[in-house]
Formats: structure tokens, sequence, C-alpha cells
């Protein structure tokens, strides 16, 4: 019965924590929903400076103009309350940390939020003005180019996870080596694989074309790059340095 207690109480702290994660993206989406049709129009603003003067947008679900920006506002909601987010994870898991993993955490979940954020800007402001100038320059003669919004949605919400997740290489670089997976050595000499291994994640993570399949890799490897100079500041803790820290922690228990 003793041991029972100390699960219920975590899955009860749990569930506080996901609700109030929870929480925080519907208080974004009702503060954000009004505004569902700018928005929309804002995350199509690429695609429409592309498209010819006399092509425009259609919708060919009778609920889509409805539905996409609705979809759209509430992924943005998520987006936005991410910080809030990796806190209630960050507190539920913080007490389970020694305190060198502690001194990690932070600035890593801190870091991750950040270049999240900037694979997002990085794909709206950089790709996709120059992915939809050529989609739409290539199109064959007759042929008048008119996007469904539906559509438009599903392929730029792809595109700003894949970027948003491909920035996340410094953060990855630094946990594997912390860890003692591997070292920023190691990871030098396996350069040649990972600059293959970058293209390769680029065309299973974005359309089917060279565009922004390049342009996905190269900022790919630039970060990882990155990493490698991060990762040189952080090592695997010797098991002498956790026992000691164990042993000082527990009179603070």
């Amino acid at each position: 019965m003793s041991q029972q207690q100390p699960l219920i109480s975590h899955l009860l702290e749990l569930r506080t924590k996901l609700l109030r994660a929870i929480g925080s993206v519907l208080l974004v989406f009702i503060c954000l929903v009004y505004w569902a049709n700018d928005i929309y129009h804002y995350m199509a603003t690429p695609l429409m400076q592309a498209l010819p003067e006399s092509s425009s947008m259609i919708a060919t679900d009778v609920a889509a103009p409805f539905f996409a920006p609705f979809k759209l506002t509430l992924v943005l909601s998520f987006f936005v309350a991410v910080p809030y987010v990796l806190y209630q994870v960050w507190s539920f898991v913080a007490p389970g940390l020694y305190k060198h993993e502690k001194r990690l955490v932070v600035p890593l979940l801190a870091s991750s939020t950040l270049l999240f954020y900037l694979g997002i800007a990085f794909a709206y402001y950089i790709v996709f003005p120059v992915v939809f100038g050529f989609f739409t320059s290539v199109a064959p003669e007759g042929v008048e180019v008119a996007t469904d919004i539906s559509s438009y949605l599903n392929f730029i919400l792809k595109l700003f996870f894949a970027f948003g997740l491909a920035f996340e290489i410094p953060v990855a670089v630094i946990l594997l080596c912390w860890a003692g997976v591997t070292t920023p050595e190691e990871l030098k000499q396996k350069r040649p694989y990972i600059v293959v291994g970058a293209f390769v994640v680029g065309m299973l993570l974005t359309p089917p074309d060279i565009i922004s399949q390049t342009m996905l890799a190269i900022p790919m490897l630039i970060l990882f790059e990155g990493g490698l100079l991060a990762a040189r500041f952080y090592s695997k803790p010797d098991e002498d340095e956790d026992n000691d820290e164990t042993e000082q922690e527990k009179p603070e228990s």
C-alpha cells in the first residue's frame, strides 16, 4: 500500500501538469480565434504574392473556409504555448534530476524552444517565397494555379514541423555527447555520412522537390557544426560525481 501511494501521487501530479498544458493552449486559442481569418491570410501571403494576378486560392470543400483557419489557429496556439508546456514538463521531472542534470536541462529547454521558433521563421520568411515562386513559375502553359486552402494548410504545417524539428539538431548533439553515446571527435569522423543523412532527412520531411530539400539540409548541416562546438563544453558526468551529488542531496530530501 505504501508503494502505491507515491505512484498515485505521481499520476495525479502528471494529470495536473497535462491539464495545465492543455489549458494554456486552449487559453491562447480563445484569445486568437477571433482573428483566425486574418492569421490564415498572413500565412497565405507568401503563396498569394507568387500567384499570377488573375489567380487566387480556392476552397473545394464546403466547410474548408471555416475549418482551415480554425485548424491553423489551433496549431499556432500550441506553438505560442510551447514555453509554458515545456515548463510543465520540466516542473514534473525536475525533482528526480541531479544538480548537474538540472543545470543542463534548463538551458536546453530554453534553447530548444528558441531553435524551434527560428526553424518556423526560417521556413516562412526564407523557404516559402523561394518554393512558391518556383512552383508557380514552372506551371505548364494553359494551367491556372489555384491552390486549395486546405491543401495549402497541410503543406505549410508539414514544412513548419519539419524545419522546427530540424533546427533542434544542436540540442540532440549536445544530449548525445553529454550522455556518453558519442563524442564530438567521433561525430567529426562521421561527417560524410551525416551530410548524406541530412539530405535524406530533407527528402523525407519535405515535399518532393529539390529546392525545399536543399534548403532544409543545408541549415541542418550548419546547426550540426554548431552543436559540435557547443558539445565540447559538455561531457558525461563521472559516476563518482553522481554519487557525491546524490549524498549531498539526501539530507535535503
